[in-house]
């Protein structure tokens, strides 16, 4: 059974995706993976990033044990000094393994969502800032706004161009749903908003990035609200978000937009060594 085959089981078991954006592109151009697969799970090792997806219904067999103790007993020598492990949808089944091969919980990612039919605040932009949807001239200063402002988050902040190109590339990808703030009549950025639909119901802010040095003047909020706008005229039925749980600043901004956080949509993330 293919690693497709079996992400697609566990998401539609787990109601949460088993593999992330970033490990889907390394699979897809071949780079940097180390993969064990039986009939009934995989593990993916990708860097100090380890995905272990076991079958919903071969659960509770031991193959997600045998799959990790493989990969422990291929890396211990070689391998990173650390693995770094999600466990998207925080799944016992993965707390139990954690526990059993001395992983600590280290961080933890929320899922927030918000129901679209909730009214939204009027969109109202500030004299001297113009917002609007993306051009093909403005890739170069995506890609200096995302460094800048996502420095701290190598996941994120170390797209470059080709990476960028390749993200807008994917089915989903709308100019109009990438908004960016300008001053008005300049064309570098201030800011940017990134919407993603999933479907034509599930849309999600999928980046926003400001620019540490026009910070303080309320563009994070803007932006949001911006793209809100967006997906609820396109017609969405809810929005969904990704926020670190200890990010207050930012979850008391989506809090006020009409976000909530259940905790059954916590990832976490475990790592050992």
């Amino acid at each position: 059974m293919s690693i497709e085959q079996i992400a697609h089981e566990a998401e539609e078991a787990d109601g949460a995706a088993p593999l992330d954006e970033a490990t889907w592109r390394a699979l897809a151009h071949h780079e940097r993976v180390r993969a064990w697969e039986s009939e009934d799970g995989f593990a993916l090792l990708v860097g100090a990033d380890l995905s272990l997806v076991v079958r919903p219904t071969a659960r509770r067999r031991g193959v997600g044990r045998a799959l990790l103790e493989h990969v422990l007993a291929n890396t211990e020598a070689a391998g990173p000094a650390q693995l770094l492990a999600w466990s998207h949808g925080n799944h016992p089944g993965a707390a139990a393994l954690a526990a059993a091969y001395d992983f600590e919980r280290v961080r933890d990612l929320w899922v927030m969502r918000r129901d679209a039919s909730d009214p939204l605040p009027a969109l109202t932009v500030p004299e001297g800032i113009e917002v609007r949807g993306y051009r093909p001239q403005d890739a170069e200063e995506v890609v200096r706004v995302n460094a800048a402002a996502f420095a701290a988050h190598p996941e994120q902040g170390a797209m470059d161009a080709a990476e960028l190109e390749e993200r807008m590339r994917a089915d989903w990808f709308d100019p109009a749903g990438l908004l960016v703030a300008t001053e008005a009549g300049s064309d570098r950025l201030l800011g940017f908003h990134w919407t993603k639909r999933h479907s034509p119901e599930l849309g999600e802010v999928y980046v926003v990035g400001i620019d540490p040095a026009a910070q303080g003047r309320g563009l994070g909020s803007l932006l949001t609200l911006a793209g809100l706008h967006h997906l609820t005229d396109a017609g969405v039925r809810e929005v969904l978000l990704y926020v670190e749980s200890d990010n207050a600043p930012a979850i008391a901004v989506y809090s006020r937009l009409g976000f909530r956080h259940d905790d059954v949509d916590t990832h976490v993330q475990y790592r050992r060594g």
